[in-house]
């Protein structure tokens, strides 16, 4: 039971907002009882901007965002733990420059026996491509449901989740974007949030040091296996024109694993993103050095988290397991898979 002076919401403004002297940020506990008093509406619209504006600017510790997590670890959808998931992958930044190549490499993982569950949402006027919305033109389904998710996972060894669906508050959290015009903790958190309630949890970012942060809050969770990294974009992908330091918290003790670019050459960007380009790769209908360094890469990240393999021998597996794919696309695709297309500076249209 909160005590007195803590049940008005402002008292969690005084403390972060008060200044450098004054102010100070929230332990674990605190973090968690203001958040989910946010949550249940025990803040106004002013209160709950100016909390989450002033968290913006400051930043936030790892101790709030454990206990931000917390918060809202409480509220997502029951019948997500049960999906019997292997790895959890929160699909937030949206690309911008490349493809997700990262879906192949999870589509590989799932291929080799582990039960892969992504969730993601679209931010307002981001003008980045969406998970979600290239997964359709893949003969992908979007899970609309527990029930629906249970089947992918069943059928193919993945499934994608709206976070509208698995967790609406921290959704709504999310999209005040449109109202800020900026990001908030809620998308940190939703990297963070393992909704499936898996062994494993991969996360992608894009400012420096945030990967730092988020390894010494898997660590305050004492959460059994997380892997954060600067991924290409921000997203759950590697990046194989650069160099990348792979965060890894494994039952509250942290480790570093640094790894050198893939390549020396810098990919054109593309002037389009295509959806089915991702089929003539996977295909080997065309050869992209580029995205098969990233799809490769991408794998031995998660081979190096799910399989607690070193980094030489979890990319020497990636290499064999695309090299030994089944080039047959294995989904059904949709009459017309080109469709819908995305051009860099942020536009769709039909291709």
């Amino acid at each position: 039971m909160l005590e007195p002076e803590i049940t008005d919401f402002k008292h969690f403004i005084r403390l972060i907002g008060r200044g450098q002297r004054a102010g100070r940020s929230l332990t674990i506990q605190e973090a968690q009882q203001a958040m989910t008093m946010l949550i249940n509406g025990e803040a106004t619209p002013e209160q709950k901007g100016a909390f989450l504006m002033l968290l913006r600017v400051r930043e936030e510790t790892a101790e709030e965002l454990a206990g931000f997590t917390l918060a809202f670890r409480a509220f997502n959808h029951s019948g997500l733990a049960g999906l019997n998931v292997d790895l959890d992958m929160g699909c937030y930044a949206g690309k911008r420059r490349h493809l997700p190549w990262f879906l192949l490499a999870a589509i590989l993982l799932a291929q080799q026996g582990k039960r892969v569950f992504l969730h993601g949402t679209h931010e307002p006027d981001s003008k980045r491509l969406y998970l979600k919305e290239v997964l359709p033109h893949l003969g992908l389904s979007v899970s609309r449901s527990v029930e629906q998710a249970q089947g992918n996972l069943d059928n193919c060894g993945l499934a994608y989740m709206d976070l509208a669906l698995l967790n609406p508050q921290l959704e709504e959290i999310i999209q005040l974007r449109d109202q800020f015009g900026l990001r908030s903790c809620a998308n940190t958190l939703a990297r963070m949030l393992n909704p499936s309630a898996a062994p494993y949890s991969l996360q992608g970012v894009f400012h420096r040091n945030v990967d730092i942060k988020h390894s010494e809050t898997a660590c305050l969770l004492n959460e059994k296996n997380v892997l954060c990294f600067r991924g290409e974009g921000g997203e759950i992908e590697f990046n194989p024109e650069r160099d990348v330091s792979l965060h890894i918290a494994r039952s509250g003790q942290a480790e570093v694993c640094e790894v050198s670019s893939a390549t020396e050459n810098w990919a054109l960007k593309p002037k389009e993103l295509v959806a089915s380009y991702m089929l003539e790769v996977w295909r080997s209908d065309t050869t992209d050095h580029y995205a098969e360094q990233a799809i490769i890469g991408t794998l031995a990240i998660m081979l190096v988290l799910t399989e607690h393999l070193a980094w030489h021998i979890a990319i020497d597996q990636a290499k064999q397991y695309w090299s030994a794919r089944n080039k047959v696309w294995p989904f059904e695709l949709p009459k017309s898979p080109d469709a819908l297309a995305f051009n860099t500076q942020g536009k769709f249209y039909a291709h």
